[in-house]
């Protein structure tokens, strides 16, 4: 539906509920000309009936301010390349989405859950919570409506299930991965049943990862035809704060407010209009909102300390942190990038030919490199040196805490002993006529290429061959299958990049390194095992854990388990450096909190405003 007509249509309904004694709908300059015709009806109808003439109530001065507050511009420099969280897993989509589609529950800043489009969260006092373990009961809050007009059921949490578990959808979101159906009890209730019990079963439908899409609009984007439905994907109609008004991949995203949205009448969101400006460098970005004041917001800010720290002095805006399980880190590719098609596990049929099943190849990369330096270099206090791709709290491991401290000696007698050498004299080592040399790509950023020239000097000094390669992050991170470069398809045998978890609990994030969520063709490249670990070991024990009861101490230690299978003992990745969330905010805007390393930056954009 063109702009116009769906502005034309809102307007309509706002006028018609505002004749019914109900002005939820208004919106900006429209709400102004029919809050004024609404109180002269009523103001006549009263007076004929001999009443005082009523005055504006409180609610209506709030819904008055709703839209109210300009424009507000985020500074994402890798460009979003659409707004569906079901077909990309890179942030750089999944933000300008949350502003649009909700899930059922949001996570806070603490790590706590908050009800989004639930009335409560599930408890075994409120009978969300099945004895057994086998069941969780959402209730949806009563008369929530899609921006354009018709109502939120339980139906549509349903085809959500359904169109993110057909494979052929090419879904990346693991949130579903111990579900086995999903049920509308009524209109409003809603019921996730599991494989087996849950230990933690709010994973599905919790978080921006995994927001509930309309039946309606994407009953015809379901399997194969999921990747054409450009203009779904595009401009999704949700139920959030924001509508998208104009969506170019790769360059802009224009929202403007939602007058359906159910917060309106507490005057929410604030401002008129977002725009999400892709493009630029990480450096431009933090300038523009720091220095130079001419942006609200610069997401990602993966500077180097020396040239963030004066800017931020500017006074201008300031510099917001989050801690949670975000870890940089080099994936080593256990299937063969040479193949046709390339990289395809195929059943375990297609091993890479250096780092599949050997993992102590993969510990001498690992201790040749000085963390200490990765971080000075690139992070600063925003980050800390790590072996761990799960490095929280009590369940961050220590049993691979070697790699803390380089060891260039530790590192070639390792190669020595297994019979990597150097016999030709060029300073490469090679076995059966392979020499260790490889490609390591990873996307366009001064702060990684600054890393990578490190990582280069230090394989180096270990007869390491390595070419450093680096890719337009818009590519990198598309997600989008169109992509040859992106890190799903992972045609090198070696990428750097950072993702983490937007949950709190380890489960959800552990489920991404099972067997079957390995990418290929055959689904759509779907699935976050982006370095094809197949682990018998693994899988048995990410069973184990999603079974074991919060606050059960084997829980820790099956979470420190599986965390180092994959960071060290697998040879299937190397954790370099765990990472802050590092973003920049203009000093006049007021209700942003604490910043949200566990969900959507914007998780409250709703509650944002800006100082007069």
């Amino acid at each position: 539906m063109k702009l116009t007509k769906l502005l034309a249509l809102l307007l309509a309904l706002a006028m018609v509920a505002a004749a019914c004694g109900d002005s939820d709908g208004d919106d900006g300059d429209a709400a102004a000309s029919t809050t004024e015709a609404t109180t002269e009806e009523t103001t006549a109808t009263t007076a004929a009936e001999g009443e005082e003439p009523a005055d504006t109530t409180e609610a209506e001065a709030m819904e008055s301010m709703a839209g109210t507050g300009g424009d507000l511009v985020l500074l994402q420099w890798q460009a979003p390349s659409q707004a569906n969280a079901y077909l990309s897993t890179g942030t750089k989509d999944l933000l300008p989405g949350s502003l649009v589609l909700e899930p059922l529950a949001e996570i806070a800043p603490d790590g706590s859950l908050v009800p989004a489009l639930a009335a409560e969260i599930p408890s075994a006092e409120n009978g969300g919570l099945a004895d057994d373990g086998m069941s969780i009961t959402w209730t949806l809050q009563e008369g929530i409506v899609w921006s354009d007009g018709t109502p939120l059921t339980a139906d549509d949490v349903v085809f959500t299930w359904e169109y993110c578990t057909d494979e052929l959808t090419g879904c990346t979101a693991d949130s579903f991965t111990v579900v086995t159906s999903v049920e509308a009890l009524s209109d409003t209730e809603v019921r996730i049943n599991f494989e087996a019990p849950q230990a933690y079963p709010f994973s599905s439908f919790v978080s921006y990862l995994s927001p509930i899409l309309q039946r309606a609009q994407f009953a015809d984007c379901v399997g194969d035809a999921a990747a054409g439905c450009s203009e779904q994907n595009l401009a999704p109609i949700g139920t959030g704060p924001y509508m998208v008004t104009e969506f170019r991949p790769e360059d802009v995203a224009t929202f403007a407010y939602n007058p359906l949205y159910r917060k309106a009448a507490e005057g929410k969101p604030f401002f008129g209009t977002v725009v999400i400006q892709g493009g630029g460098d990480a450096e431009s970005a933090a300038r523009s909102v720091l220095e130079i004041g001419e942006a609200d917001y610069a997401w990602n800010l993966q500077v180097a300390p020396e040239i963030l720290q004066p800017m931020a002095a500017a006074g201008n805006g300031e510099v917001v942190v989050s801690f949670t399980a975000n870890v940089e880190h080099l994936n080593m590719n256990q299937t063969n990038p040479d193949s046709d098609p390339p990289s395809e596990y195929a059943g375990g049929t297609n091993p890479n030919p250096f780092f599949f099943n050997d993992p102590e190849l993969v510990k001498a990369l690992s201790i040749a490199i000085n963390r200490d330096e990765l971080v000075a270099v690139g992070y600063g206090p925003n980050g800390s040196p790590t072996c761990n791709i799960w490095p929280v709290g009590a369940e961050a491991s220590t049993n691979g805490d070697v790699c803390l401290t380089q060891d260039i000696d530790g590192a070639n007698a390792i190669l020595d002993g297994l019979g990597y050498l150097d016999t030709d004299g060029d300073g490469i080592r090679e076995k059966n006529g392979l020499p260790l040399s490889w490609d390591l790509v990873t996307s366009t950023n001064a702060v990684r290429q600054s890393n990578q020239a490190l990582i280069e000097s230090y394989w180096t000094q270990i007869g390491v061959d390595v070419n450093m390669r680096n890719e337009d992050a818009s590519l990198f991170f598309d997600g989008s299958g169109s992509s040859q470069v992106d890190i799903w398809k992972f045609y090198t045998d070696i990428e750097m990049f950072t993702n983490g978890a937007s949950n709190p609990d380890a489960q959800g994030y552990l489920a991404g390194y099972l067997t079957e969520q390995i990418p290929e063709s055959t689904n759509n490249y779907g699935g976050g095992n982006i370095p094809r670990l197949a682990s018998e070991e693994y899988d048995t024990a990410w069973e184990t854990l999603s079974q074991t009861p919060l606050g059960d101490p084997a829980r820790t230690e099956l979470i420190i388990r599986l965390n180092d299978i994959v960071s060290f003992e697998s040879g299937a990745l190397i954790p370099l450096i765990h990472r802050g969330n590092v973003s920049g905010i203009a000093s006049d805007i007021e209700g942003f909190g604490d910043a949200n390393g566990w969900d959507s930056e914007y998780w409250n954009i709703e509650d944002w405003t800006r100082a007069s």
